[in-house]
């Protein structure tokens, strides 16, 4: 049987060529955007599976090594505990990550609890410009204590730059390339959130070696490393290795998601954990150094703690989320709009609080003096206060001394409690080992100021609140200075 013949005129051939070619070119553009010559901030979106060459020749111009000479600052002592001359307190974090900021001498040298001493050295970094006149961002741990800073880009020129500010609690440095007359290429911050699994590629100086390029794809977001009070790291799995302190990330658009600060290695060298600080983060810091040439931060004026699943059902809340009030500092913006302790936060200026350190940084991110809606919970009831933000101060409450008398036992929470010295609440005396209380970290000298939302002004108003049936006693406790709040099963056996 043979194949009908299809007659077609020339305008119908016309026609079908026509379409072809406009689809092959919308297909076309969909993969690679054409590149902007006038600055290397250009829209272009990357098939990642036919190479990333085009989207390097974009960044690289704005990308650059650092090379800093710097002395350590003498003072013929130690550094003060959580103070280390400026550093990030590298004692609590583990040892993979300390390996990673040894490299550079002026971590090395300057430990808490080692004499500090002036000698010179060199570091290595990377960094990145973000206007064409010449500001640039690196890490505050490459530039820390410098001397003279000196900057290489991708074709080979030499430039001094300015250290222009630091925030040492993101890790983050703003330096401006000394070239007056000179525009540069630059790149932007993504104005997008991140999602996990999206395509990165790091930029930046590895071991010295000079423009290097890696790709992989974000892992994680919210990364909580022990480096500062505002972790929230993104976690890439792009080669990222000594030497690219300070380096950006970028999206397939050629936008800087992310700044390269710290990996995870038993080895030193890159097995696919590595730590960069979210651009959203980065804006607000580096558009307030090159402002003021200092980080200013919001203070609201609260201890607060994570809200477990424990604490939320004792609190009446659907779900463990929230930042739990435990102490409110005396005179505090806070206290002004009327926090009170017990309170659970659950949103500020509009947005959901996720736990305590979340709430830590979105206050941090609003400007003093703005006044903000704060949602919370208060013994099951809904309630919004508008609280006017301070600028953050080291001033906290010192809350006074305990005592003992009249010891009395508890063996429904394995606890001996005895009125406390100055008359404000009960002073454990005893833990029984093993016990839960045990468990929760309750120890002899503690203070309960609260028990079930009640004030306690002696042993028997928790011996009441334990009789009152509960599987679960929600405790206000003191212990030293700070106070949290603790939920005990009560056994009944």
């Amino acid at each position: 049987m043979r194949n009908p013949k299809i007659k077609t005129s020339p305008r119908l051939l016309s026609m079908l060529a026509a379409a072809l070619l406009t689809a092959t070119t919308l297909t076309a553009a969909t993969l690679v955007a054409p590149v902007s010559p006038v600055q290397a901030e250009s829209q272009a979106i990357v098939d990642p599976a036919r190479g990333v060459a085009d989207l390097v020749d974009q960044v690289m111009p704005a990308v650059f090594s650092v090379q800093v000479k710097f002395a350590n600052v003498a003072d013929n002592g130690t550094a003060a505990p959580g103070d280390n001359g400026g550093q990030p307190d590298l004692r609590g974090m583990p040892d993979n990550f300390r390996d990673f900021f040894n490299q550079f001498p002026q971590f090395r040298d300057q430990q808490p609890g080692q004499p500090n001493r002036r000698e010179r050295g060199m570091a290595q970094g990377s960094g990145f410009i973000i206007s064409a006149d010449g500001y640039a961002v690196t890490n505050n741990h490459v530039v820390q204590n410098a001397e003279e800073v000196t900057v290489t880009l991708h074709d080979g020129d030499e430039l001094t730059a300015e250290v222009i500010g630091t925030d040492p609690k993101t890790d983050l440095a703003l330096i401006r390339l000394k070239a007056p007359d000179r525009a540069f290429k630059f790149v932007s911050f993504s104005l997008e959130e991140p999602r996990v699994g999206d395509w990165v590629m790091a930029v930046g100086n590895p071991f010295g070696l000079g423009g290097t390029v890696t790709t992989g794809i974000i892992s994680a977001r919210g990364r909580d490393i022990g480096s500062g009070p505002y972790d929230d790291f993104l976690q890439i799995d792009a080669s990222i290795n000594r030497g690219n302190s300070g380096g950006p990330a970028f999206n397939l658009k050629g936008e800087v998601i992310g700044i390269n600060t710290a990996i995870f290695s038993p080895s030193g060298g890159s097995v696919g954990i590595g730590f960069a600080v979210p651009a959203s983060t980065a804006q607000t810091i580096i558009d307030s150094l090159r402002k003021d040439g200092t980080v200013t931060r919001g203070w609201l004026g609260v201890q607060i703690q994570p809200v477990t699943a424990d604490l939320a059902e004792s609190l009446g809340l659907e779900a463990g989320k929230g930042a739990l009030v435990s102490e409110v500092t005396d005179d505090s913006p806070a206290m002004k709009g009327g926090v009170q302790s017990g309170d659970t936060i659950l949103k500020v200026d509009g947005k959901e609080v996720m736990d305590a350190r979340d709430l830590a940084r979105k206050v941090a991110q609003i400007p003093p003096k703005k006044t903000v809606d704060v949602a919370i919970m208060r013994d099951g009831k809904a309630m919004t206060l508008a609280v006017e933000i301070g600028t953050m101060s080291n001033t906290g409450a010192k809350l006074g001394s305990t005592g003992t008398d009249e010891k009395t036992g508890l063996a429904s929470l394995g606890l001996t409690l005895a009125p406390a010295a100055d008359g404000a609440g009960v002073q454990i005396t005893a833990v029984e080992p093993g016990s839960a209380a045990e468990e929760r970290g309750l120890k002899q000298g503690d203070v309960i100021l609260e028990v079930a939302g009640q004030q306690v002004n002696g042993v028997g108003d928790v011996s009441n609140a334990v009789k009152g049936g509960k599987k679960r006693v929600l405790m206000l406790v003191r212990s030293g200075d700070g106070q949290r709040f603790v939920t005990v099963p009560v056994n009944r056996g």
